[in-house]
């Protein structure tokens, strides 16, 4: 399917009806939302303190540390375009609720693992749940969401994502300070079987026996490969800014990620009307830039002041970055097809992760931490050039569809 220039952003500007405008907040809408904050809890309190984990109790280096951040993104890129086809074909609900149920008995049976190797096959298992409950989420959303207030929808979806991760980290930290690690992998396994409970309450969607052609929609590559640069640098900020941190005397981290998240929360809910304003490519643009920075200067100011200001930076560029490139995805997707379009795109974002720590690990064990986020922030900076060719691409598509 070859998609279409003004779909994917032959103009900036999103149709706007004040007086017919449907309601987006419904009692559906509202189940997704607490699903989502819970599923997001729970991995949020794995954030600060698998990392942790792997390097202090398990023995491991920045590699080892790297692979078990990333590999549950790995094993989820992996199986998304086909969890996007699932979802197509048999609905939202069994993505949601399937997915999120494994989750749920991975994470909870890391209370078993003593080993870095069984603490990565069980981050795989996770992974393949994560290919599941993230396109079931975010695909119900839009199937809920009126046309001109797609952009919004993702903001508010995000909202309650980026509430879920400025609460894990800190209850994370907190749980395994009081309890042990052990207790927090249980308590995270609980929040995700929540979110399973919730997500019953997901509309099915549309159902389609199309096939599609390829593995990957096409509409959702060029967007996919501007996300998976601009990703890069939270995937270094997440992976290691807890070890990071103790080289800096900075005993606990969860206020750190409360930070980027409550900023996240506070522009996504406030300013939810921004990707839908301002456009896809303007908003990428500044996504990129505060993304990038932040990175940079995280690894060249290491002092407590340097790390506040590069989280509060990082946190205004991811809360752009994805609701501006998702929407434009989904506009260009056919309804029967958005599923599909939206596993393909969320394959980019754990890619981001999935190659992104375990190659920034490779990065601190040549150097340092430092190093490591320096190399993130020019990654990121990178995201301009794929931006460039996407922009052009679209353009070229506007003056042949005119002609």
């Amino acid at each position: 399917m070859e998609p279409s220039a003004a779909a994917i952003g032959g103009s900036d500007e999103r149709p706007q009806n004040q007086q017919n405008r449907q309601p987006l907040v419904t009692f559906p809408f509202a189940m997704i939302t607490l699903a989502t904050l819970a599923y997001f809890t729970g991995l949020g309190a794995l954030l600060p303190t698998l990392p942790k984990y792997v390097h202090d109790e398990l023995h491991e280096n920045g590699f080892v540390v790297g692979l078990a951040v990333g590999i549950f993104s790995i094993a989820a890129a992996i199986l998304r375009p086909w969890a996007g086809r699932l979802g197509d074909r048999k609905g939202r609900r069994l993505l949601v609720v399937g997915g999120a149920t494994i989750v749920a008995v991975a994470t909870a049976s890391f209370s078993f693992s003593d080993s870095a190797l069984v603490l990565i096959g069980l981050r795989i298992l996770a992974g393949i749940g994560e290919a599941a409950v993230f396109v079931g989420l975010a695909t119900a959303v839009q199937d809920m969401s009126p046309d001109d207030r797609r952009g919004e929808a993702a903001s508010y979806f995000s909202v309650a994502l980026y509430a879920g991760l400025a609460l894990g980290p800190n209850l994370g930290e907190r749980m395994a300070s009081a309890h042990g690690y052990h207790s927090t992998w249980l308590c995270a396994g609980g929040l995700a079987l929540i979110a399973a409970l919730f997500g019953l309450k997901t509309p099915v969607g549309e159902i389609s026996d199309h096939k599609p052609a390829t593995v990957l929609h096409r509409a959702a590559l060029g967007p996919g490969l501007v996300l998976f640069l601009g990703l890069i640098p939270f995937a270094g900020f997440a992976a290691f800014l807890a070890l990071y941190a103790k080289k800096i005397h900075i005993g606990d981290v969860g206020p750190i990620f409360a930070v980027y998240a409550g900023t996240v929360l506070l522009i996504r809910l406030f300013g939810a009307r921004l990707p839908d304003r301002l456009g896809w490519r303007k908003a990428s643009v500044v996504a990129l830039a505060s993304s990038a920075t932040a990175l940079l200067l995280l690894g060249a100011w290491p002092s407590i002041i340097g790390v506040y200001i590069a989280t509060a930076l990082l946190s205004i560029g991811q809360s752009l970055l994805f609701p501006a490139l998702f929407t434009a995805v989904v506009d260009d997707a056919p309804e029967a097809e958005r599923s599909h379009a939206v596993g393909t795109f969320s394959v980019f974002f754990d890619l981001s992760n999935g190659i992104g720590a375990p190659l920034l690990g490779v990065v601190v064990s040549l150097s340092n931490y430092r190093g490591a986020f320096a190399a993130a922030g020019l990654t990121g900076a990178s995201g301009f050039i794929a931006l460039h060719f996407l922009r052009r691409r679209v353009a070229a598509r506007a003056g042949c569809s005119s002609a």
